[in-house]
């Protein structure tokens, strides 16, 4: 019977041991195959992959440069090993052990070679703590070692038993589904909807209405930063085949200096894929913050709302609005197909908090958000509509579903 083959990855010059007890239980339930990551190469002949074979430039000895640099210099062509190992689907999970640099090269290689769905499991130091750099926006899986992984003990050994069965059963039903999920829903078209929870009412409707009319399959992502980039991520992967970025707030996070940004690179993916996808201005009319008093001086004595202890919003100018209009304007016009991008503005309110009578409402700031990007699209054969619904009413989630999928039918 075949069985499923696991990648470990490790720095074999400071983990060997450690890394083939792993290999040992992971060997009781599939082939697994070892890639050094080490800074100082290993002749082991256990090692399958050599730091020489990932280098493959006898004249530059990563041993001698810092560690950073090392770091950068071995992640990219152990990044192109790994995924051709991948999409010659030799490999069904993967695994990492290690302390912070060790964390560090493997879920980068991670992050870069293998897509969200794969099987991806770290067993780290660093676990316990803020993760946030090793796993980005990625379903990478991790594990804290509780002891340093220095030498094996019975506390260590136990833990990597457990990490070695989870990404054993992880790559058991991988390679049991095909190695994927692409026969998973044949045919039903993957949507991206963008939400937050002032526009939660109107993407349950968009949802409704797109997978009981359509059969589509819609993914919901929470646009607090790592919502967007996910979204983002997946669309360069190939796995989204239109998106409804109803909720575009993380770029006035990202204008304005909120916790929520997505990064300067929000709204690339879709307009350089070329996929179908309207956009919005959803909670555009909030900035994101911690607890009241992580507020910056600048934003003190703007208008505010409490959304709960520590989430505090601030409402955003004309001025900033104007910035955010122009930055969705410059990212829409570089895409190569320009006619298959509508934008909906709900002129009724953009967010649950703008509406006459509620905290954000501001007429002034939003005409400015509307009418700048209208000026800076003028020309780009992008249509705008607006609408004078608000952004969570019914009958306006229905009508911004529709155009999407009038555009899909088009792509098609």
């Amino acid at each position: 019977m075949s069985r499923p083959t696991i990648l470990l990855l490790g720095t074999c010059d400071t983990k060997l041991n450690e890394l083939l007890y792993t290999r040992n239980q992971l060997e009781s339930q599939a082939n697994a195959i070892l890639l050094d990551l080490g800074r100082a190469s290993s002749t082991d002949p256990k090692i399958d992959i050599k730091q020489s074979d990932i280098i493959k430039q006898p004249s530059l000895n990563i041993s001698k440069l810092a560690r950073a640099e090392y770091i950068d210099r071995l992640i990219p062509p152990a990044t192109d090993i790994v995924r051709e190992l991948y999409e010659g689907q030799k490999i069904h999970g993967a695994i990492g052990i290690g302390g912070s640099c060790g964390t560090a090269l493997a879920t980068g290689v991670m992050r870069n070679a293998l897509p969200v769905g794969f099987p991806k499991l770290m067993v780290s130091t660093m676990a316990s703590g803020d993760v946030s750099p090793y796993v980005e926006e990625t379903d990478i899986t991790m594990m804290y070692s509780v002891v340093d992984i220095a030498g094996t003990n019975r506390i260590l050994n136990r833990i990597l038993c457990n990490a070695a069965a989870a990404i054993c059963g992880m790559a058991l039903a991988y390679f049991a589904a095909g190695s994927g999920y692409s026969s998973e829903k044949e045919g039903k078209k993957r949507v991206g909807v963008t939400m937050f929870g002032v526009t939660t009412p109107g993407v349950d409707k968009i949802r409704e209405y797109l997978e009981q009319n359509h059969g589509y399959e819609v993914y919901v992502f929470h646009a607090t930063g790592a919502g967007g980039k996910a979204m983002e991520r997946l669309v360069n992967e190939g796995q989204l085949d239109a998106v409804l970025d109803l909720t575009t707030s993380e770029i006035a996070d990202e204008i304005c200096g909120g916790v929520l940004t997505a990064g300067p690179k929000r709204l690339e993916a879709a307009a350089r894929a070329g996929i179908p996808q309207v956009i919005s201005v959803g909670a555009c009319d909030m900035i994101n913050f911690g607890p009241s008093e992580t507020i910056p001086a600048q934003y003190k004595e703007r208008l505010i709302h409490h959304h709960n202890p520590t989430v505090t919003l601030v409402r955003t100018s004309p001025e900033e609005c104007e910035q955010i209009a122009t930055f969705i304007a410059q990212k829409l016009r570089a895409s190569s197909t320009t006619d298959l991008i509508r934008i909906i503005f709900p002129t009724g309110g953009i967010s649950m908090l703008d509406m006459p009578g509620l905290s954000f409402h501001d007429p002034e700031a939003d005409s400015v958000l509307f009418s700048t990007l209208e000026k800076h699209l003028e020309g780009s054969g992008i249509p705008i509509l607006r609408d004078d619904r608000e952004i969570n009413d019914p009958g306006f989630a229905v009508s911004i579903a529709k155009a999407l999928v009038e555009l899909i039918e088009k792509a098609n």
